[in-house]
């Protein structure tokens, strides 16, 4: 199994280095056509126009487009993300900063995506052929049509204003210290000991990632229904009825271990949906993460930022991808036997 995984790593980098450049190139052009100056927020009140032409040719804004972008990939390439315009900082700093906390957010999305459609699709698959089944049918279709930023706005309004039950505002309570080791909350909070605030963080991450899985979760449950109909009527499943085996044991057993393959592709293409759906969510909860400092970023008209933030977008859905064709090749012998 190690050779098939080296080998699905290996030509996911070949296939992904050209990606990312096209990504990166055509982010790179794209913002400097945008008609706003990147220097509005960055120079004093009092700079004069002299100020203003040294401060861009500084900066490589006076250059050809393609050549800043030859110098930028060349500083990238040595792990140099730029220097934010509106904040003054290293870029790969308040990218280390703000992406744990994105990181986190789409773990827990993922995990609670993951629970609700598998459970909801094998509901749906034991209701088959009932009136049951049609609610659940017509309910998953009202998931569906409900993108993930009107959930996060209907949870807020119901759990958070109604109820007052959930807080909706921040990722801690005012007061709390973060503890500060490896830049995730939740794993500093267990490795500090400070279960308090692990609880008070899980307790902020609760709407905003149930709002991001409800936009995923419901069409995992249907094509997890679809595939379970499809196999439930194969020749191994009656033969496995045949010989006595309970029907419980032959739908977990075999029936949902091959429907599960396909999916799981769908999950990977979701989950990379579900990241880049951290953005809305992030701005509507406050959340401090890449989303979040990403559409600050472009009020700001901060190109450093947005250009490295993309970057890492992009990576992230290369790196899902990756993962996704990984469990793939491990959950099916026949792939394996194949290459």
């Amino acid at each position: 199994m190690g050779s098939e995984i080296a080998g699905i790593i290996g030509r996911r980098i070949l296939v992904a280095l050209p990606l990312i450049l096209l990504v990166s190139l055509l982010v790179f052009v794209v913002l400097r056509l945008i008609p706003s100056d990147p220097l509005a927020m960055a120079v004093p009140p009092n700079a004069t126009k002299a100020d203003i032409e040294a401060m861009r040719k500084e900066m490589g804004l006076d250059l050809p487009i393609l050549e800043q972008y030859v110098i930028w990939l060349g500083q990238l390439f040595q792990g140099n993300f730029g220097r934010s315009i509106a904040f003054g900082q290293p870029v790969i700093k308040l990218i280390g900063q703000s992406l744990p906390a994105t990181i986190e957010l789409v773990l827990i999305s993922a995990i609670l995506a993951t629970v609700i459609g598998i459970a909801g699709g094998m509901i749906m698959f034991r209701l088959r052929g009932s009136f049951g089944e049609q609610v659940a049918d017509a309910s998953s279709t009202l998931m569906m049509s409900v993108p993930d930023f009107l959930w996060g706005l209907f949870l807020i309004l119901i759990f958070g204003v109604a109820f007052n039950l959930l807080p909706f505002s921040g990722r801690l309570p005012p007061g709390v210290a973060q503890p500060n080791v490896t830049g995730f909350l939740l794993l500093d909070s267990i490795l500090t000991g400070r279960f308090g605030t692990l609880f008070s963080a899980l307790e902020f991450m609760i709407l905003p990632s149930v709002a991001l899985a409800l936009g995923t979760a419901p069409l995992v449950m249907r094509v997890l229904r679809s595939s379970l109909m499809e196999v439930i009527n194969e020749d191994y499943i009656t033969m496995a009825r045949m010989r006595g085996v309970p029907e419980r044991r032959v739908i977990i057993r075999h029936a949902f271990k091959n429907a599960f393959l396909p999916t799981l592709t769908l999950m990977g293409v979701q989950f990379t949906f579900l990241f880049g759906g951290t953005l809305l969510i992030e701005v509507i909860y406050s959340y401090p993460g890449l989303g979040n400092m990403m559409v600050e970023a472009v009020r700001n008209t901060d190109l450093p930022i947005i250009q490295g933030a993309a970057l890492i977008y992009a990576l992230a859905v290369l790196g899902i991808n990756l993962l996704v064709d990984i469990s793939y090749v491990m959950l099916n012998p026949k792939l394996r036997r194949a290459r």
